[in-house]
């Protein structure tokens, strides 16, 4: 058996000043496949998703868009529900 799983969520370098994100659940051929275009800035990378994820836009290196992604997608991210104390009605006066 191996260690960790191949991470769904790939970055490769498609030019010298840009890059796609790739989700390895969906085939190549898929559409779903290609979550974001990330394009190198002067300081800093910008991103354009092809997927309805709310991040930014801009970040400072393109392993941090990965990053962005990963942490957004993970399903352990979620919490436990918010306890609502149960009260009685209020009476009307």
């Amino acid at each position: 058996m191996s260690g960790d799983p191949a991470p769904r969520y790939v970055l490769r370098r498609v030019t010298p000043s840009e890059s796609v994100i790739n989700d390895r659940r969906y085939e190549a051929d898929d559409p779903r496949h290609v979550v974001a275009c990330v394009y190198d800035a002067e300081a800093d990378v910008e991103v354009v998703w092809l997927r309805d994820l709310q991040l930014a836009t801009r970040y400072p290196t393109a392993s941090e868009v990965l990053a962005a992604v990963a942490q957004a997608k993970d399903p352990s991210r979620a919490t436990r529900p918010i306890v609502i104390p149960s009260r009685p009605p209020l009476l009307a006066n």
